[in-house]
């Protein structure tokens, strides 16, 4: 576990505008999360093929490079990048 204690020389509460500021980080995760998912169905319909089937076989030399297919592969990173970054913003609390 971690903990963060943050200090603010004005007598303003610094908990809603971290509460605020971490609900918007996290819905613009959410939307981006959203896009990603879309795009990788897309390239499953035209490619006839769920992306861990692709991932699967580009991984073991099956499939041949192009900029398509690295295209498929970065929405895939993308995508695991987004949800764990989303996840640790869930998983906060507050103390007090």
């Amino acid at each position: 576990m971690n903990d963060v204690t943050l200090i603010s020389k004005r007598n303003r509460q610094i908990k809603p505008l971290v509460e605020a500021a971490l609900a918007n980080e996290l819905r613009l995760l959410e939307t981006g999360i959203r896009q990603t998912e879309q795009r990788l169905q897309e390239f499953e319909k035209k490619h006839q093929m769920p992306t861990h089937d692709f991932i699967s076989r580009y991984e073991n030399d099956e499939i041949e490079e192009i900029l398509e297919f690295a295209e498929w592969i970065g929405e895939f990173r993308m995508l695991k990048c987004l949800r764990e970054k989303a996840e640790a913003l869930r998983d906060i609390k507050f103390a007090n």
